[in-house]
């Protein structure tokens, strides 16, 4: 009954009210939108929308969310400003706002603290957004109209900034235009994000320094973002730079950002730190013990060049970069079966062995079909089996674009929308398999596949958009729809548009890979994260980098060589006093843990005695493996080889990202390192440390080869004392001969003290920082 007499009161009042003339004492504050007044109301789209995002209202942790928060749901970041009138004015039958009373409207009291609300207060009642958001409702809360001005620019400045102590505040202004030609000081409306903990940033746009550091301001204002990057650097105000010289381009983009910043790179490192991280670097091994020493004893001024012109001309290169991209295609036996991992993965080592494009490389993976086993390219689709999955998978490994976000709706902190989302995953859509018999052993897992499989292009259905289930006409990522010529051959379309040249994101994306695996850090950080709001560390260099790799034919061995031979890549790793906060700019070396494969090779190899692991031959290098665990495991125990790289992070290729991998230090990895699979190779009566302790060498010759061996460096004095003084013990007696010495040793091999002694300090080598990172 008294919604019934409720409905025609109320409808009477708003007419009455809007019926009515403002009085003097309702007219827009002076702090409103420039566009409201009383003869111009605010406009929805660009007035009002600010509001809500500047009060965080529609953000992911608030009404933003896919399930909305307290009952209302908003577009995440205002990205359909439509639907969120809809929200606001129209739904939960207009109960969250009041025309005739604004200030009684239940979406505002909630929002400045009437009422009680689990986002707590977003704006005063005095403030210029409460009294914008109550002017427009007095002006019966107009909604989106086609007529209304759009946004078309977003000017921040400054467009970066170096601040200098003792400064530790930067405000920023930023300007909108739109598109009837007006513009607007939005310092006050826009979003401020910054990409990390160096400093703060208030809603006024100034940024606080709360350390030293480099950061990056994300500015939003409705659609656009502007990314600012910023430096806190200390004032040192006797800095003088140290002019180093440049070795190639590379050093002279990254010295000049040095010298902006009041950054000493450190200097050169030793020959004998060069040997063995270019080694590892290049090939995934360490240097032999003769390698290192001939090296380190060469007086030519161009042995650095020639050692990586060597090095890079090996098999081994092809063994060890076909591990980092075997890594990210998810060559791994529960999907592929174990022949397809073995031929996918002699597939890419091909590639590389015998030199193929890069371009060309990814082009087979993007258009290949037939039988995954006579095919090896077509297991790029056996492993992403739907056009979703795909898509996703394409851009992050090949334009180094994370696309997941915009499945649901459009990217919040990116350009792509859901519909490019879908669009972008529409060119997979006519991918179609022929599944042979599944001889699979665990008859519970439907994620095994035991056969062949033969991939194929099918009409299948196409991809449509849930949102306006309408179906997804196919386009490029950032480009052009498909024409009637593209149409019949998808496929090849997606690789001439992927591959060209002039692709920014293809040739920045795999430029910057290639980056990541030699210094530690890519320009672009993560690497499968290009987007505006995420600017490369040092442009100028990023730019010069793709144009080198593009004009070089793709060619992965002249990209690698040229990164090698700059000074950059050759710095120490230890820090100077104006480079010892440095973690982004490369003024040194990135120290970081070598990956699982590497360390097991070279425990192989210090000790000539290589690691077993269960399915493959004895002898196999850790970083020739084609897949990740071998199929006999479930009816064997794995060998302590495949545990020792389980537990030290190699990753079980569930996910086409470089983040799978890891090389953090566990408590687990103490143990493997102090149990049996390391003391039984130690202990071993054919290693190298039962036959140094066999030989007529001097102690102190054996020791030196052990270090040699290891660290690809002669023992320090104190290193030498330390180890004789625990071969030759407090009671030093020799044996009488070297075949007494052999007797002892095969008839009790941890009864001679030399053999003993010898392998407590191949432990302690094997066990040492130095040997399990690379700097």
């Amino acid at each position: 009954m008294f919604r019934t007499f409720a409905l025609p009161l109320l409808v009477a009042t708003v007419c009455i009210h809007f019926a009515s003339p403002l009085r003097a004492d309702q007219s827009p504050p002076a702090a409103a939108s420039p566009s409201a007044s009383p003869a111009h109301p605010p406009k929805f789209t660009i007035d009002v929308m600010p509001v809500l995002s500047k009060a965080g209202c529609n953000l992911g942790t608030c009404h933003g969310n896919l399930n909305g928060k307290g009952g209302l749901k908003l577009s995440l970041r205002g990205q359909d400003p439509q639907y969120d009138y809809e929200m606001l004015v129209r739904a939960a039958k207009g109960r969250r706002i009041n025309v005739a009373a604004p200030e009684l409207s239940l979406f505002l009291r909630k929002a400045s603290g009437g009422v009680a609300h689990g986002g707590g207060t977003r704006f005063s009642t005095d403030s210029p957004s409460y009294q914008l958001l109550t002017h427009w409702l007095r002006h019966g809360a107009p909604g989106p109209s086609a007529e209304a001005p759009r946004l078309v620019g977003l000017e921040v400045q400054p467009t970066q900034a170096i601040v200098a102590d003792p400064d530790r505040a930067l405000p920023v202004h930023v300007t909108a235009t739109f598109s009837d030609g007006t513009s607007r000081d939005v310092t006050d409306t826009a979003c401020y994000e910054l990409s990390n903990l160096n400093a703060t940033v208030d809603a006024d746009g100034v940024v606080t320094r709360d350390k030293f550091g480099e950061t990056t301001l994300i500015v939003r204002y409705l659609q656009e973002q502007r990314p600012v990057p910023i430096a806190f650097i200390e004032s040192r105000p006797d800095f003088v730079w140290s002019d180093p010289q440049s070795f190639n381009e590379i050093d002279r983009h990254i010295f000049a950002k040095l010298n902006r910043l009041r950054i000493n790179p450190s200097p050169l490192c030793e020959d004998t730190v060069f040997v063995r991280r270019v080694y590892l670097d290049a090939i995934g091994r360490i240097p032999t013990a003769d390698e290192a020493k001939a090296f380190v004893s060469d007086p030519a001024s161009d042995k650095r060049d020639r050692l990586i012109d060597r090095l890079l001309a090996l098999p081994e290169f092809a063994d060890f970069w076909a591990l980092k991209w075997a890594d990210v295609l998810r060559t791994e036996e529960k999907v592929l079966d174990t022949e397809g991992v073995e031929v996918f993965h002699g597939w890419i080592r091909d590639n590389i062995a015998s030199g193929r494009p890069l371009d060309q490389f990814v082009r087979d993976l993007v258009t290949g079909t037939g039988s995954t086993f006579a095919q090896p390219a077509a297991n790029y689709y056996r492993a992403n089996r739907d056009p979703s999955i795909r898509g996703e998978t394409t851009a992050r490994l090949f334009l180094g674009t994370r696309l997941q976000c915009a499945k649901c709706h459009n990217h919040p902190f990116d350009r792509w929308t859901q519909d490019d989302y879908y669009q972008w995953s529409s060119l997979f859509s006519q991918i179609g398999y022929e599944i042979g018999e599944n001889k699979r052993q665990d008859k519970l897992d439907k994620n095994e596949f035991a056969g062949d499989q033969t991939v194929l292009v099918a009409k299948m259905d196409e991809v449509r958009n849930p949102t306006t289930d309408r179906v997804a006409s196919p386009k490029f990522l950032g480009g052009n729809r498909l024409d009637d010529q593209a149409m019949k051959d998808r496929l090849a379309a997606l690789a001439d548009w992927l591959t060209a040249p002039d692709n920014k994101l293809f040739v920045q994306s795999q430029t910057n890979f290639i980056w990541y695996q030699l210094m530690g850090l890519g320009l672009v950080d993560p690497i499968d994260d290009f987007r505006l709001t995420n600017p490369p560390s040092n442009p100028p260099l990023m730019d010069w980098l793709a144009t080198h790799f593009a004009d070089s034919g793709f060619d992965l061995r002249s990209l690698v060589g040229t990164i090698m031979k700059s000074r950059t890549y050759q710095l120490s790793a230890e820090p100077n006093e104006t480079n010892v906060n440095d973690r982004t700019c490369y003024s040194r070396s990135n120290v970081r843990r070598l990956p699982a494969e590497v360390i097991l090779d070279m425990q192989s190899d210090v000790l000539d005695s290589p690691a077993r692991f269960l399915g493959y031959p004895t002898g196999i290098r850790a970083v020739q493996i084609p897949g990740v665990r071998s199929k006999q495991a479930r009816k064997s125990a794995p060998e302590a080889g495949d545990r020792f790289l389980k537990t030290f992070g190699k990753p079980d290729r569930i996910l086409a990202c470089d983040c799978e991998r890891s090389n953090e230090t566990t408590l687990k990895q103490v143990f493997v390192l102090v149990g049996d699979g390391l003391n039984d190779r130690l202990a071993s009566p054919t290693n190298r440390i039962a036959r140094l302790a066999l030989s007529k060498r001097s102690d102190a010759d054996v020791v030196e080869e052990l270090y040699w061996a290891a660290l690809s460096r002669p023992p320090t004095e104190a290193e030498r004392t330390a180890a004789l003084q625990l071969i030759r013990g407090p009671n030093h007696n020799p044996a009488a001969s070297w075949k007494d010495l052999l007797s002892a040793v095969v008839s009790n091999p941890s009864g001679n003290k030399r053999a003993d002694a010898l392998q407590d300090i191949a432990w302690a080598l094997l066990n040492a920082k130095e040997f399990l990172f690379r700097k």
